[in-house]
């Protein structure tokens, strides 16, 4: 038996601990660089394009070359195998087509473009606010779905609360996380973050529906006269079927990302961060936060606190 509903404080201290670094690296993003998130050009504007070099070069020496053809402001990401992504200002496929010939010929280098891709000023604000409307009308959704599903039971409200809360809590995480690596590595997010953002709030969900629903089952049975060990037995009970839809989606998932080509390859992370921060979510998170409103145990979400008697 594995007691879970007591290690709920030490739940919650693992995510406040990963909620508090999230908070830190979005203010420091926001100071250093203007922006919570380092935003690429689906959210700013601008030509992304990806140059492949026979024979391959340097990437020091691709950023000074581009540097000095006047385009200091580009930022350059390595693609492997002699390819790089480079995300600059708006330019046409002719200009592309120039300035790789250009840099192929300092470089003394075969230069061919792999990809194009231009996002106007205009479309990548459009891009910004529809995905936080996005978002937000699926928390909201989900919000309702949940009441809705579980409006048999007493205070369906709170049910649907605690999936909300457990929803918007990994949705921040890996914000956070990302904040973190453009703020390190200078990892920009693009549509398809946005696009893996709400995956994971669909596999988070499912995931938190089941445990939901094998704690009314037993709830309904009054299989335990303490609502906090119904809670505990319905997590072990589920838990199998979590760790196990979890693992097949990690290892394709992980197999996408060693081995999938260099433009999905934040997108595979976003749902490899998910897939785990989903999973604990809806076993550590969403079943706990109900036992504690349930018990008023409120100084539990705090569990660096004294504990009360």
């Amino acid at each position: 038996m594995i007691d879970f509903v007591g290690k709920k404080r030490w739940f919650f201290l693992i995510s406040w601990i990963l909620v508090v670094i999230g908070i830190i690296s979005l203010v420091i993003s926001q100071i250093q660089l203007g922006a919570p998130l380092q935003l690429g050009i689906d959210f700013t504007g601008g030509t992304s394009m990806i140059l492949q070099f026979s024979p391959a070069v340097e990437q020091s020496q691709l950023r000074q070359e581009m540097a000095e053809l006047g385009y200091d402001e580009a930022r350059i990401q390595d693609a492997g195998e002699g390819n790089f992504i480079i995300y600059t200002r708006e330019i046409t496929s002719n200009e592309a087509r120039e300035l790789a010939d250009r840099i192929g010929t300092e470089l003394d280098s075969q230069v061919e473009i792999i990809d194009y891709y231009l996002v106007s000023g205009t479309v990548a604000a459009k891009t910004a606010r529809n995905a936080v409307i996005a978002v937000i009308i699926a928390a909201v959704a989900m919000l309702f779905y949940i009441v809705w599903a579980f409006r048999r039971m007493p205070s369906p409200f709170r049910w649907g609360t605690c999936a909300v809360i457990a929803l918007i809590h990994d949705v921040f995480i890996i914000v956070g996380i990302f904040s973190l690596l453009g703020w390190l590595g200078g990892v920009a997010i693009d549509a398809l973050f946005i696009t893996g953002l709400l995956a994971v709030v669909g596999y988070s969900i499912n995931n938190t529906v089941v445990v939901f629903d094998r704690i009314r089952e037993n709830v309904s049975r009054h299989i335990r006269p303490d609502f906090a060990e119904t809670v505990n037995d319905s997590l072990i009970e589920t838990l199998g079927r979590c760790l196990n839809t979890a693992l097949t989606t990690f290892f394709v998932l992980l197999a996408l990302f060693l081995f999938g080509g260099a433009t999905i390859h934040y997108f595979i992370l976003v749902l490899l961060l998910g897939v785990i921060i989903g999973t604990y979510s809806s076993i550590c998170i969403s079943s706990q936060l109900l036992v504690v409103w349930e018990k008023r145990e409120w100084g539990a979400l705090l569990p660096f606190t004294k504990r009360t008697t």
